[in-house]
């Protein structure tokens, strides 16, 4: 019977089965190898991620004065008071801030002053944070955010987000981190190589055996956790490679779709007579609607001054409702509007890469399911590692027994 069946040639469907049994050997080589050496860190970058994802929360429960003010809501103070009195709290050598705009009636003006080519830096602050007082301009709250030498004076958030895409490596930390990400993916992307059963049963791979032996638990609990989040740990792999290596990223995005290029400041042909507040408000006749975000501009006179916009209701239709205007400082003219109508295909796919990092570009859903996904990253290694020692005392068993 044996040399019957020996002698029966196999069918191009076997042929084909056994070819990809044969992949996926190789596959599950480098999913192994790439868990058993990365999986600690994708653990680490994951959990300070889920972290992260409520930073501006508990940023707020751990610094109240920093965002909130107990003056009596009143007549605002016009735009450029309260940046000219964030101007002069800060600590000099400045090169650039962002400016957070507050969404409630008690809530401060927040900046963030980045303090990068000074050596110490003022106050031993690379990043320094202070509250401004829309109703009075006045500063409520100073204090480090990114500690210039020692990581253990970081401010909490601040600690985390240096570890979470730095490793607390400063800016090789960053390069190492966007260079894991890549790895990342390739081992998210051999998973679903793995997952994919070849016999077409389904079932077994989407969904975790009841009352299954400790084994097959951790086996299943493994493949379904890693497929039902696959598409959001993507996502956020994928985005997390452009922050860390942008200018790799922006290559390889034009590879497919132009990009239109970052606006430059220029050099004004008129004495400027204008505020940045008049300047805005201007724009705004053209460039209406929106809830004030952000703001962010350089050191100086000279440089570009932006202003950003969520919930512009003409553009809610493409999901991503958002609207940036860049203007240059020195005269206030419009350089250039960042929205989802405006730029390449490539501009707007570069636009949706930090809403989808942080989860924000679909509320609280989004967010949600960002901090799952950065959880789920510890259980994939800790579950990986498990199954390999199992595999690994079962070869060691069989081994013995001969």
């Amino acid at each position: 019977m044996n040399s019957i069946a020996a002698a029966v040639p196999a069918t191009p469907k076997m042929q084909n089965l056994q070819r990809l049994k044969t992949r996926r050997k190789f596959w599950l080589k480098a999913h192994l190898w790439l868990g058993l050496s990365l999986g600690l860190f994708l653990a680490v970058i994951g959990l300070t991620g889920s972290v992260l994802v409520f930073w501006h929360e508990i940023d707020a429960v751990l610094n109240p004065t920093l965002y909130r003010n107990t003056t009596p809501p009143n007549t605002q103070k016009s735009l450029d008071e309260i940046l000219d009195a964030a101007k002069h709290a800060a600590p000099p050598g400045w090169a650039s801030t962002w400016t957070q705009i507050p969404e409630e009636a008690n809530g401060n003006y927040v900046f963030g002053f980045y303090y990068p080519n000074i050596s110490p830096p003022p106050e031993q602050a690379q990043s320094f944070m202070l509250g401004v007082n829309p109703y009075t301009a006045e500063v409520t709250h100073k204090r480090v955010f990114y500690h210039g030498s020692n990581p253990l004076k970081h401010s909490f958030v601040g600690f985390f987000f240096k570890l979470h895409y730095a490793l607390l490596l400063g800016e090789t930390g960053g390069t190492l981190v966007g260079i894991l990400g890549v790895l990342f993916l390739i081992s998210a992307l051999s998973g679903l190589i793995l997952w994919w059963p070849l016999t077409g049963k389904w079932r077994r791979v989407l969904t975790i055996k009841p009352r299954a032996s400790i084994e097959r638990f951790n086996h299943d609990l493994h493949q379904t956790a890693g497929f039902y989040s696959l598409i959001v740990l993507l996502a956020v792999l994928v985005s997390g490679i452009y922050f860390n290596l942008p200018d790799q990223f922006r290559w390889l995005v034009e590879r497919v779709s132009p990009l239109t290029p970052e606006a430059e400041a220029q050099t004004p042909t008129a004495t400027a007579s204008i505020t940045l507040a008049a300047a805005l408000q201007q724009a705004r006749l053209t460039y209406p609607g929106g809830v004030p975000r952000n703001y962010d501009f350089s050191g100086g006179d000279s440089g570009l001054f932006s202003a950003c916009f969520d919930d512009v209701p003409e553009l809610r239709r493409y999901v991503l409702a958002s609207r940036c205007l860049v203007f240059n400082r020195a005269d206030g003219k419009l350089l250039q509007i960042r929205d989802a109508v405006h730029g390449s295909g490539g501009d707007l796919f570069m636009q949706w890469q930090w809403p989808l990092h942080s989860g924000k570009a679909f509320g609280w859903t989004g967010r949600i399911l960002v901090f799952i996904s950065g959880l789920i990253c510890p259980l994939l290694f800790m579950t990986g590692t498990i199954r390999w020692l199992q595999k690994r005392r079962a070869k060691k068993s069989v081994a013995r027994s001969r």
